[in-house]
């Protein structure tokens, strides 16, 4: 049984004393590919030397977290579009433009310039044709409006994490999305349960975003990929069917958005 970890951070700190060995679990649990999305400036040396340790097994996005805008947001966008556009042809082993969206969590200081790089890398994604990655916290309606504002008929890309309302997941869905399902998925919380029974099984995917949100049992500690299954596992129990079902289904789903 494989499985296709879409969203996973394994180049963070956090594995720096044993990421040999956390790697090596996620391939004894079934976990054949992991999609890597970036952070900033700060984290791409990072990601590429991990990328190149196993390009057999990491795929790398580029993108400017939301988090990261600041107020040299312009100069964090100048280094995601010289990647993406790289005239050596490099910019095509991205598989998405990652992580990108808005987060107004914590304040709103910057949610004129997260809007804007968000829009911009939105543009950069359709031109290339690469699928997006969105991380959205406490910032639905502004994004969908966003993505409204656009007046695309469709998108291609997922929900990272998505944490969002049932509402808010079939309207995902309707303009194209798919949605990242994590260990928030094992808590007790009965929203995340009734988004994974009303959104159709291809239109779901699974992701650990690694080094966080580890799932039951191993909440509150460090997440890694080779949890993915207990993932899986739970979705298959929300859904009422076999594991390997939930396995190929999401496992196709990613390998047909990401072109892996």
């Amino acid at each position: 049984m494989q499985f296709v970890d879409t969203h996973c951070h394994l180049y963070d700190e956090a594995f720096d004393a044993d990421r040999a060995e956390a790697v090596a679990r996620a391939v004894a649990a079934g976990v054949d590919t992991m999609l890597l999305p970036d952070i900033d400036s700060g984290s791409t040396p990072r990601l590429d030397a991990l990328v190149a340790s196993r390009p057999d097994l990491f795929r790398p996005m580029a993108g400017l977290h939301p988090t990261s805008v600041k107020d040299d947001f312009e100069q964090e966008l100048e280094h995601v579009r010289r990647r993406l556009f790289a005239p050596d042809g490099s910019g095509r082993r991205f598989v998405a433009v990652g992580e990108v969206g808005m987060d107004l969590y914590w304040d709103r200081t910057y949610e004129a310039q997260q809007r804007e790089a968000l829009k911009r890398q939105l543009l950069w994604a359709e031109e290339l044709g690469l699928p997006v990655a969105l991380h959205i916290r406490k910032a639905h309606n502004e994004v969908f409006g966003l993505l409204r504002d656009l007046g695309r008929r469709s998108y291609r890309g997922v929900m990272h994490c998505f944490g969002g309302s049932v509402q808010e997941a079939e309207r995902a869905v309707e303009m194209g999305f798919h949605l990242g399902i994590g260990g928030v998925v094992t808590f007790k919380n009965a929203t995340m349960a009734e988004v994974v029974k009303a959104v159709p099984l291809e239109r779901l995917l699974l992701e650990t975003d690694a080094p966080y949100l580890s799932p039951v049992p191993h909440r509150g500690q460090r997440n890694e990929s080779a949890y993915l299954p207990l993932v899986a596992q739970r979705v298959a129990d929300l859904r009422g069917i076999a594991l390997q079902q939930v396995a190929e289904q999401t496992s196709l789903s990613a390998k047909s958005l990401f072109g892996i």
